[in-house]
């Protein structure tokens, strides 16, 4: 019952989602074909949303709910973040699917999302098993 307030947001955010046509395959291809402006300015507010709340953490050292400090370690540049997203850009593009709204695809009645759940978690799986060898 503790964690009911997450299924609530979920379902809210994939209601967003599915509303705001973020999780149409079509949307996705005419973002990847340069034909619309729609996923383009989704992904933008996304960033700026991001970027300003960033810094609002930083600047005035907010907390939690529940009055942990928020630590944002800095990220370190390696190799693996471009081929990584190439790959990420790749299946994103083949499939008409990222991986955040899978679930919100798979909810609205689009079967395929179930496949591509699956092979969303075995690509995980496979990072995690080999992340130790991958260039840094």
């Amino acid at each position: 019952m503790k964690n009911l307030k997450y299924l609530v947001l979920g379902v809210l955010f994939g209601i967003i989602l599915t509303k705001s046509e973020v999780i149409s395959w079509f949307r996705i291809q005419e973002m990847f074909r340069f034909q619309a402006f729609h996923m383009y300015g989704v992904i933008g507010s996304a960033l700026f949303v991001g970027l300003v709340s960033i810094q609002l953490i930083k600047r005035y050292h907010l907390k939690t709910l529940t009055g942990e400090e928020i630590h944002l370690a800095d990220k370190q540049y390696n190799h693996g973040v471009w081929i990584g997203g190439i790959l990420f850009g790749l299946g994103w593009a083949i499939t008409g699917a990222c991986p955040g709204p899978l679930f919100a695809q798979l909810g609205s009645g689009a079967g395929a999302a179930a496949v591509m759940i699956l092979a969303a978690l075995a690509g995980t799986w496979t990072y995690s098993a080999l992340r130790e060898r991958l260039p840094h």
